[in-house]
């Protein structure tokens, strides 16, 4: 318990908490987005740390998700997620096993990416963007414009994740927005998901945190 500070403690504390009062609430049965959502929840606290078990958390948190998302069509978040947050935890789970900070595998070394990675990071983006917009729109995708907006920042943020970028938790804290949006939506034929809504809340908060967090860490490494 040393490890995390008692704010994060208390972070962690409260997210499971809202997460499990939620899904009693509105859901009741839905047990795979419960998982799901303490899942990735857990695995946004280790992230914030700087530590690899975050990216392990996520490729499970990926596939469930993904599962989540076909029960309502969304094809997008779907696609997204098992086609490629979850394998991009992957390789950011191994770039950031390959770059511990000073040698402790529980923290990771905080990367700068220059102004040319950014302009290419912006164009790949919109290739893969307009790809799954296409993809989308084949399978009947439904909200395919929200849908296709979380492509853009899912796909900003795994880069910045994979690059070990502090940038990469305010990439998730827009998608987090869009995905509030896409459940509300779902929340209006189906008042179950509204339990998905606070879990992306929940979500949007830790990932706020996240940022803060590795900009510190950033700031403490350089000085070291």
């Amino acid at each position: 318990m040393k490890y995390f500070s008692k704010f994060e403690i208390g972070l962690w504390c409260s997210s499971v908490a809202l997460i499990l009062i939620s899904f009693f609430i509105f859901d009741k049965s839905g047990y795979l987005t419960l998982t799901a959502s303490l899942i990735g929840v857990t695995s946004l606290i280790f992230a914030a740390k700087g530590n690899p078990i975050s990216q392990a958390l996520m490729i499970i948190f990926s596939i469930l998700y993904g599962i989540i998302s076909y029960t309502f069509n969304y094809y997008g978040e779907m696609i997204t997620y098992l086609g490629m947050t979850g394998p991009m935890a992957v390789f950011a789970l191994v770039s950031w096993l390959r770059n511990p900070y000073k040698g402790k595998k529980s923290e990771v070394r905080v990367n700068k990416i220059s102004r040319k990675e950014i302009i290419f990071m912006l164009i790949l983006t919109a290739a893969v963007t307009a790809v799954f917009y296409f993809i989308l729109e084949y399978f009947s995708t439904a909200n395919i414009i929200p849908s296709t907006i979380s492509v853009t920042t899912s796909f900003i943020a795994v880069y910045l994740t994979f690059r070990r970028s502090a940038y990469y938790a305010l990439a998730y804290a827009a998608n987090d927005i869009v995905l509030i949006i896409l459940w509300i939506l779902a929340a209006l034929s189906d008042i179950s998901y509204i339990s998905v809504i606070i879990c992306f809340v929940v979500f949007l908060v830790n990932d706020l945190y996240g940022f803060i967090s590795w900009k510190r860490m950033s700031a403490r490494q350089n000085k070291g």
